[in-house]
């Protein structure tokens, strides 16, 4: 039994080259498509984008209805937290009412 001997350089070369052309010329002894495959894939193409663009307007179209809803959300805790505010008493007008409390507790004595 022989030893396994590396191929060099050259050899290497020589083999890659060899199969280039190879490759290239199943690549040249392939038919041309017909215009009628050409016709259907183009046709398909046009299918698939549109499908896909439609999806896009879809999608942005749910986006910006979600959106809107959370804004609508936002807007509508805002004026219910607005609505449950407690105005803020001045000093003058809270020492007034304690006055009031005061009298009315000493009235009732």
């Amino acid at each position: 039994m022989t030893a396994y001997r590396a191929p060099d350089f050259n050899e290497r070369a020589a083999l890659s080259r060899t199969a280039k052309l190879k490759a290239l010329a199943q690549l040249r002894a392939k038919p041309a498509p017909s215009e009628g495959q050409v016709a259907d894939r183009k046709a398909v193409a046009i299918k698939r984008e549109t499908a896909q663009a439609a999806q896009r307007a879809r999608r942005a179209a749910e986006k910006q209805a979600a959106s809107d809803a959370r804004a609508l959300a936002a807007e509508t805790a805002a004026r219910a937290a607005e609505a449950a505010m407690v105005p803020v008493k001045s000093d003058a007008e809270r020492k007034a009412e304690r006055d009031a409390r005061y009298a009315a507790r000493k009235a009732r004595k």
